[in-house]
């Protein structure tokens, strides 16, 4: 049986964040999972994209492929070579009132030294509009190719003037007896 442990519970106060992150990740679990309901105050777009780091690595080191839809649409692709896990979304002001983005983040096997680091992650933007990306949801499957095993974590916005608002949570769970 799966044992979930809180490792860190953020809620981003009223002065607002342009970041969380988590540093000092112990090394006694099997797995991290992290489950993220966010909003930013950026006023002009109805989602706001974000982005991953681990070990404050930003070179090149990072690839992914995602599938989303936010129109009748869907769109997917890939990429080599980042500098983060991006291509993931949450609401932003423009969206429905108080409304806010899902994010979630399976990371196996984070303390390994002999391989890659993979990750799955997803993401949901709801919204009264059916307006073409006025709402999101997707996947992104993304190899940070480092052997380090994961010490820390960080999540951003891509724009350095916003923000994630009051009342934004993360929490980052250790799992420990899962398969």
């Amino acid at each position: 049986m799966a044992v979930w442990n809180v490792i860190d519970h953020t809620e981003i106060g009223a002065s607002g964040a342009e970041s969380w992150s988590k540093d000092s990740i112990p090394a006694s679990y099997d797995h991290l999972y992290l489950v993220a309901n966010v909003r930013t105050d950026d006023a002009a777009t109805y989602i706001d994209a974000c982005q991953m780091t681990f070990n404050d690595d930003t070179a090149t080191n990072y690839s992914q492929v995602h599938i989303r839809a936010g129109s009748s649409t869907p769109s997917s692709g890939l990429g080599a070579s980042k500098n983060s896990i991006e291509d993931i979304y949450v609401s932003s002001s423009s969206t429905l009132a108080d409304t806010f983005g899902v994010f979630q983040m399976w990371i196996p096997d984070y303390t390994s030294t002999s391989k890659y680091k993979q990750t799955l992650s997803f993401y949901g933007c709801p919204n009264s509009s059916t307006t073409d990306w006025h709402w999101i949801t997707g996947q992104v499957g993304a190899l940070w190719r480092s052997t380090a095993a994961i010490t820390k974590m960080e999540f951003t916005t891509d724009h350095t003037v916003d923000s994630f608002v009051q009342y934004s949570t993360f929490t980052l769970y250790g799992i420990n007896g899962a398969a």
